[in-house]
């Protein structure tokens, strides 16, 4: 009975946590909503005098970005905004060919009077933030635009952003990220579905009754005193944006978080670029809540609420691990409630399950009713994609919990930067990409293991017990069979 209490326990446990990460959805759900009744009065620079326009330093972390620098500093070259008050940094950290290219199209738009600079480092140190902080030395700007390569504001962005930093304490402006490349395939759409939660929900949830939200790494704005006074950008996380994020909050400065300036990217197309990109976010979380933790919760500048939030904004990545050994000990789960009729209370908490699904389910309704509008036929819609996306996050929650893992164990590892394809419609291919990780990994051979071991799963459903079978799990063990299957055939199939 030892074996069956541990088993019992750590479901339990797994199940709890899930529920309580569900109820704080929730809670953001209600500030969101809430959010939308009120104006914004926030004050703002007057761009058309010139007095009150700021000087601007663009920056562009890249490293080996061969088929998306030519469209980056072509869209860069289009912000509208006055020449002298603009500078653009190419923060370039590549070692393939790209260097060449990138500097022969910097010359050509140097040519045109822009100010922009190619900016070259001997080594990677710090990675993603040792290039922010090498280029930081030179800024001419009193604020600091960030765009990632794959990013591509409109002419407008800055015109709509600089603005919100005439309110002395704004310290950071994010905008949401949109996806030229939504409905690529399953996998973009699955990707694009979480995106919008985090954008929406959590971010305007959050910023919206003064909690702490973070910088997305890209497509926001800094007020260059602002990173100094937080310390800078540190390379000892794998999520730089999210530890500077929190360090800059913890001195009490405030993000703007602007929900209607979106700002379009591009989506991995194939898993093994969404899985480094999914490794380094939610190890980098994990990371960061060993960093953070201490300092959030001795913080004597901000309130209970906020330090609740805090800590489970960290801990985001951390539910792959509840889920993933929810689904390893669902199956004994089942056998154990069929045996022991003696311990049918305790198999109550299952109900959790249930009641968390229900609560994504509708936070996450609010979230695609914004972006597609309402209606049975979107309502229809919506609950196919709801699904898919369950499925296919409990298929990663293997990869992402290794991730978490390691990041709790302080386990040090490169900043794996994730490829970029130049994929605009359904015609464009990413085959033959030379940056894709070519081999899977050991862990897809688990993860085929596991499709086997949830399609057991099915199976048990029909011959527990003594009543004709027990289908409480079938739904779940189905949601996880499809999701690991379908993550084990594309990191098996989907290669260049």
């Amino acid at each position: 009975m030892i074996l069956e209490y541990i088993i019992i326990s750590l479901y339990s446990l797994s199940l709890l946590l899930v529920f309580m990460y569900a109820l704080a959805q929730l809670n953001l759900l209600f500030n969101y909503l809430s959010s939308k009744r009120k104006v914004d009065t926030s004050p703002k620079f007057d761009l058309s005098k010139d007095e009150e326009v700021p000087y601007v330093t663009i920056q562009l972390p890249v490293y080996n970005e061969l088929y998306v620098m030519e469209r980056l500093l072509d869209n860069i070259a289009k912000i509208k905004y006055p020449r002298q008050k603009l500078e653009i940094q190419v923060l370039d950290d590549s070692t393939d060919e790209s260097v060449e290219t990138t500097a022969s199209h910097i010359e050509k738009l140097q040519a045109t009077g822009l100010d922009i600079q190619h900016i070259r480092r001997e080594n990677r140190v710090g990675f993603k933030a040792g290039a922010l902080k090498e280029g930081l030395k030179t800024a001419k700007g009193e604020f600091i635009a960030i765009f990632d390569a794959d990013f591509l504001p409109k002419p407008c962005w800055l015109e709509k952003t600089v603005t919100y930093f005439k309110d002395s304490e704004i310290g950071v402006v994010q905008t949401r990220w949109g996806h030229i490349n939504r409905d690529y395939s399953t996998l973009t759409k699955v990707q694009a579905f979480a995106l919008d939660a985090h954008f929406s929900l959590e971010q305007v949830g959050r910023n919206s009754k003064g909690h702490f939200i973070n910088f997305n790494g890209t497509a926001g704005i800094w007020r260059k005193e602002c990173i100094i006074d937080a310390g800078n950008w540190e390379g000892d996380t794998l999520t730089e944006d999210l530890d500077l994020s929190y360090r800059a909050q913890l001195k009490q400065w405030k993000f703007k978080y602007l929900e209607d300036v979106i700002t379009p990217a591009e989506l991995p197309v194939v898993i093994s670029a969404a899985k480094s990109q999914q490794f380094r976010w939610n190890k980098g979380g994990a990371e960061n809540f060993q960093k953070m933790m201490a300092r959030v919760i001795t913080s004597k500048n901000i309130n209970f609420k906020t330090k609740i939030h805090s800590l489970l904004h960290l801990l985001n990545s951390s539910m792959f691990t509840c889920i993933f050994l929810m689904g390893v000990l669902s199956i004994p789960m089942l056998y154990i409630k069929n045996k022991y009729e003696d311990l049918e209370v305790f198999f109550w908490v299952m109900s959790f399950f249930v009641s968390s699904t229900l609560i994504f389910f509708t936070c996450y309704w609010f979230m695609y009713k914004n972006s597609f509008g309402g209606g049975i036929k979107n309502f229809i819609k919506y609950i196919g994609a709801f699904f898919t996306f369950f499925s296919i996050a409990m298929g990663f929650s293997l990869h992402n919990t290794i991730a978490v893992l390691e990041g709790h164990l302080g386990k040090k590892s490169e900043f794996v930067r994730t490829p970029k394809f130049n994929i605009k419609s359904l015609k464009d291919s990413w085959k033959n990409n030379k940056y894709i990780k070519k081999k899977p990994s050991l862990n897809v051979i688990i993860e085929g293991l596991l499709v086997l071991y949830f399609a057991f799963g099915l199976y048990s459903a029909f011959i527990v017990g003594d009543q004709g079978g027990d289908f409480g799990l079938f739904p779940f063990h189905l949601m996880l069979f499809i999701g690991f299957g379908y993550v084990f055939f594309k990191s098996v199939f989907s290669k260049a």
